[in-house]
Parts: C-alpha cells; sequence; structure tokens
C-alpha cells in the first residue's frame, strides 16, 4: 500500500483522505476515524471543521500541537452504538495507540445540518 491511512482503513486517499479532502463522512464512526487520522496528520481544519460548535470555542493551538506531536500508532475501535446513516447521534468508544501510551475515549457524535460532528467524549 503507496500511502496507508492513519486509521487503519486501507489506503489513505480511499479513507480518511476523502474526508479530509471535503467529503462528508456517512457515519459517526467514519467521521471518529477520520478525526484519529486528522490528528495523526496534523490537520486542524478537519477537526475544527469536524467539531460541535460549542466546542469549536475549546479549541487551542497549543492543545493541537501537543495532539499532533503524540506519535499516534494506530486505531482500535472497541464498540460502536448508533451513528448509523439513519441515525442522529452515536457513540464510538476507542483506543488510540501512541508513543507516549494509550487514550481510550467514548465519544459522542451528532448531526448538525446533516454532518456528523463530534460533540464530546469521556474515559471509560
Amino acid at each position: 500500500m503507496k500511502d496507508p491511512c492513519p486509521c487503519g482503513g486501507g489506503d489513505y486517499a480511499a479513507c480518511c483522505g476523502r474526508f479530509h479532502s471535503g467529503a462528508e463522512p456517512e457515519t459517526a464512526e467514519q467521521c471518529m476515524r477520520a478525526r484519529y487520522s486528522a490528528y495523526a496528520r496534523k490537520d486542524a481544519a478537519f477537526l475544527v471543521r469536524t467539531s460541535h460548535p460549542l466546542m469549536r470555542a475549546k479549541i487551542d493551538a497549543k492543545g493541537l500541537r501537543a495532539s499532533f506531536n503524540a506519535g499516534w500508532q494506530r486505531l482500535e475501535v472497541l464498540a460502536v452504538e448508533l451513528g448509523q446513516a439513519g441515525d442522529q447521534t452515536g457513540t464510538v468508544h476507542f483506543k488510540a495507540h501512541a508513543a507516549a501510551g494509550v487514550m481510550e475515549e467514548i465519544s459522542r457524535f451528532c448531526r448538525i445540518g446533516g454532518a456528523w460532528v463530534y460533540r464530546d467524549g469521556k474515559r471509560p
């Protein structure tokens, strides 16, 4: 594979690259995988675009830089609840493996204007 996607879903262009280029994820899991890949590829614009409007004000450059430099290694999706094409909300429980350790979260997503956005997350 020429350019593997950080989320583990195959070739980057056919996987998360299409979302980073402007296509809308069809499911909450696709949105979460694309957000993980955006952290790994340092794509701040995608992270802002796919954050709930109330969360966008909390995004700061210092926090993004720290996340971008975490040395993301792989993504492990543990569970998905709702978040399908016909749903308005969904959760994705995942582990994001990085050089410094593992970050585990249950992320909540919702649709705004038809697009999936990250609402918030909590540690299990």
